[in-house]
């Protein structure tokens, strides 16, 4: 049976073996391996690439996101809102710095957080809004600006899986006052390990997040805060900094698959294939349709050899990790809707037109025994 994997890493970073090995030649060489060369390089070209001032690399995006709340001043008694329906990381880090994560639905088009709902859920307590630019896809970023200027609130963007989307023109990663990426094997743009970043338009905070990163201390053993040893190491910056100029055809050629599997996909079963909001775009990370029979169809596509995942198969409300929180089944009930049916399908560059079509072809199989 041809067997066609959800993501293939090992042959998009062949695809680079050359320049990835010399790269790592370089960092080898040089006798330098934490906050190098590499990693002032790497963090001046992705700023221009995030249409930002600064990028501050980290060991990670969850540490970019606590270590953006440090920035800010967040803490116990503050409350940060974030979407109902994201990866865990998001609320994770709202908590490490004392917060209390308060979740807000999503659009059900395109399962990113609904600006119509956020001014509900502030309170005098509400100190951040931490849109998520979910599977891909940019977030309604003019009406969360304007909700947070009336309000006298801080953003976060969670640019982890959108890293070159756009809205209104304008990149994500480039509207908060601080920002958090990741560079996780599996994202866009990917290290060879965990990696991740922040971006800010402001001087103070670039200043406050280096500190904060590096055990709290701009010179060396005087620390002026008690800060973390979170560092983008020279390695995956040397490898990101060579990946880096291929993101903009890979994100392309995702773009490319998933128009391909819409436009296959449309009056098959009961399948809902994503929907991209006016003025923005999509890197489409991940390609999730929807369908009520999820379970039996994920099943009858690893019978047949497809690869599929599901992100994410326990919203974090219902987290045992939350328990203490209170919340409740049915309290966010459609992030509960969107996990119960949502499906990602295979989607990453080199994947062929020929690919998607046997997938489309299981998928057509399985509605036409299934009904």
């Amino acid at each position: 049976m041809h067997q066609i994997p959800f993501l293939d890493l090992k042959a998009m970073n062949l695809s680079l073996e050359t320049e990835l090995q010399r790269a790592f030649t370089d960092v080898l060489h040089s006798g330098w391996f934490i906050l190098g060369k590499n990693v002032a390089a790497f963090e001046e070209e992705y700023a221009k690439f995030s249409g930002t001032a600064h990028a501050i690399g980290v060991a990670n995006g969850l540490d970019a996101l606590h270590i953006a709340l440090k920035v800010l001043g967040v803490g116990a008694g503050d409350e940060v809102i974030v979407p109902s329906n994201t990866y865990i990381a998001t609320m994770l880090a709202s908590s490490f710095v004392g917060a209390t994560p308060v979740p807000v639905e999503p659009r059900a088009a395109t399962y990113n957080i609904n600006p119509e709902l956020i001014e509900a859920a502030i309170t005098p307590r509400t100190k951040v809004i931490m849109p998520v630019h979910l599977y891909g896809q940019a977030s309604e970023m003019d009406a969360i600006m304007a909700i947070a200027e009336k309000h006298g609130l801080y953003v976060i963007e969670d640019n982890a899986q959108s890293q070159g989307a756009f809205y209104n023109g304008r990149p994500t990663g480039s509207f908060g006052h601080i920002n958090g990426t990741s560079f996780y094997p599996g994202k866009n743009l990917g290290a060879l390990g965990d990696a991740g970043a922040m971006t800010t338009n402001n001087a103070e905070y670039d200043k406050s997040a280096r500190s904060w990163r590096n055990y709290g201390s701009h010179k060396k053993y005087y620390n002026e805060v008690l800060g973390f040893n979170s560092r983008l190491d020279e390695l995956q910056a040397a490898l990101l900094l060579t990946k880096l100029p291929s993101l903009y055809n890979d994100n392309a050629e995702r773009e490319r698959i998933a128009a391909l599997y819409t436009e296959l996909l449309q009056g098959v079963g009961d399948v809902i294939t994503p929907v991209v909001a006016d003025n923005a775009t999509s890197v489409f990370h991940l390609y999730v349709i929807r369908s009520k029979k999820r379970d039996a169809l994920q099943e009858y596509l690893t019978q047949n050899g497809i690869g599929t995942m599901i992100h994410y198969p326990v919203p974090p409300h219902l987290q045992e990790a939350y328990s203490d929180k209170g919340w409740k089944q049915g309290q966010f009930p459609l992030a509960e809707e969107i996990a119960q049916t949502c499906l990602s399908l295979p989607i990453f560059p080199g994947l062929t037109d020929g690919q998607v079509e046997r997938v489309v072809e299981v998928i057509k199989a399985f509605f036409a025994q299934k009904g």
